[in-house]
């Protein structure tokens, strides 16, 4: 029996590290694959130009298509370069040679029938450096150029511009036309890729001055006003908003869904598989985890028994001997160690999915350091843009949920649940101990970013704060 199961684990093993041994060129084949299919468009449709989002020769529908699929193929490259790259630091790729490699040459398809292995990969990285090169380089005469807004205009103001068309007019012309969709997607494009970005998107508490700050915007207000190119600020504004919204959403919807599917699907049918088979064939294997859940089924048989007794003599059930109400009392025994056993073997599930969904998500984090720069903007100017009245209300719900008075009864229930969900037993010293050191250390936070932060930016929002918590 201990043969069996040791001889499938190495299997799986085995098969895990056959698996991960074939990620790097795995991954480099598929960003390979995809940088030869933007080859493609390009010579078939562009000759042999980059695809560009405002060609004459095409129409809308077809402008759209191809947008689509370049930006399909280059999210690829990204991502697989990026697994690439994590990937090559636990994996080498050997020095093996290959056959049937096929590498695209400027001029013609070349088939090499026996390469070097680090030969074919470093022409293939060449190659899609060449490609990401022609999408990443800038336009002598781009039609938008774009930068971080000035973030401590953006309260309650339509703040700088982040778009700046070299040619105004049609710009303005261009907002009603159908290809505003396309145009949209170049202005997110640009905006991921300029490298003033993280330089220019400082945080609203970095603009402090002299004078306060609804003098100024007064003063800026009106100069926009009297510029006769408003208009065209407007639409840019609007472009930019609408860009930066469109990002930062993406991106939190991101960090939510992908590493919970990667936790249900890992769970499911990866790590699942394996534990059940591993507790099935090892009856061994203890059924409760910890002694709080044999406390827990042992309380709940003495009542399951209780309960029928106290049936029996109140007249709801038929009389029964002691032998009859033992056979039901070890039926309902072997319910409850099935039961444990699933909820012990769950519990050792959650711990290896959990682990592969916090992986999922730094991997986006690391994936998406662009947009993260975009999403703090957005979270400054969403933030610092409420009413005083409204940052108020904010400050003091976070603060009476999470430092409250009545905050310890939260994290206890938070805390169990936690142990719950890794089987692990509530120890209640350690829960005592972080709730009396956590919120204090959550609290003063708190009123250090109030007093060096807010403080400086809306001293208005802090004495409206104060009077509120008075």
């Amino acid at each position: 029996m201990r043969s069996t199961i040791f001889s499938s684990i190495k299997g799986y093993v085995r098969t895990a590290n056959r698996w991960l041994l074939r990620t790097p060129e795995r991954a480099l084949n598929e960003a390979y694959e995809a940088a030869l299919a933007i080859k493609n468009l390009e010579d078939s449709y562009f000759n042999g130009e980059r695809i560009f989002p405002d060609s004459k020769r095409y129409g809308r529908t077809t402008q759209n298509y191809f947008q689509s699929e370049l930006k399909k193929n280059l999210d690829i490259i990204k991502l697989r370069m990026t697994e690439f790259r994590a990937s090559r630091t636990i994996v080498r790729l050997s020095n093996q040679s290959i056959t049937e490699v096929q590498l695209e040459d400027s001029a013609e398809l070349q088939r090499i029938n026996v390469i070097d292995r680090p030969a074919a990969i470093l022409k293939k990285l060449r190659f899609i450096d060449e490609i990401l090169s022609r999408y990443e380089s800038r336009d002598p005469n781009p039609t938008s150029v774009i930068v971080i807004a000035d973030a401590n205009q953006s309260n309650g103001t339509n703040g700088a511009s982040l778009v700046r068309a070299s040619d105004e007019r049609e710009a303005t012309r261009n907002y009603g036309n159908p290809r505003s969709k396309t145009q949209l997607t170049g202005v997110k494009d640009a905006l991921l890729d300029d490298p003033n970005t993280r330089k220019d998107a400082r945080s609203i508490t970095d603009k402090t001055g002299v004078l306060p700050r609804s003098i100024l915007e007064t003063v800026d207000r009106i100069k926009r006003e009297l510029d006769p190119d408003a208009e065209q600020e407007v639409v840019r504004d609007f472009r930019r908003s609408k860009a930066r919204t469109i990002i930062s959403m993406r991106l939190v919807l991101f960090l939510i869904i992908i590493p919970l599917l990667t936790q249900q699907i890992t769970k499911s049918f990866v790590v699942g598989p394996l534990i059940d088979q591993f507790r099935r064939d090892a009856p061994q294997v203890r059924i409760f985890l910890n002694d709080e859940m044999e406390e827990e089924a042992l309380a709940e048989l003495q009542k399951f028994e209780q309960r029928l007794r106290f049936k029996i003599l109140i007249g709801e059930a038929e009389p029964q001997s002691d032998a009859e109400i033992n056979e039901q009392v070890r039926e309902k025994a072997r319910e409850l160690q099935e039961e444990f056993r699933e909820i012990s073997g769950d519990a050792i599930k959650n711990v290896f999915s959990d682990i592969f969904g916090l992986l999922a998500f730094f991997l986006v984090l690391i994936s998406s350091r662009k947009e993260i720069e975009v999403l703090k903007s957005f979270m400054d100017q969403m933030i610092y843009g409420l009413s005083d009245s409204a940052k108020a209300f904010v400050i003091i719900l976070f603060t009476d949920m999470f430092v409250g008075f009545h905050s310890p009864h939260g994290w206890e229930v938070l805390l169990e649940g936690v142990s719950r969900h890794f089987g692990l037993p509530a120890n209640r010293d350690f829960i005592f101990l972080f709730i009396a050191t956590f919120p204090v250390i959550l609290d003063t936070i708190f009123k250090y970013w109030i007093f060096r932060y807010l403080n400086r930016v809306s001293p208005s929002a802090v004495a409206t704060y104060k009077n509120m918590n008075e």
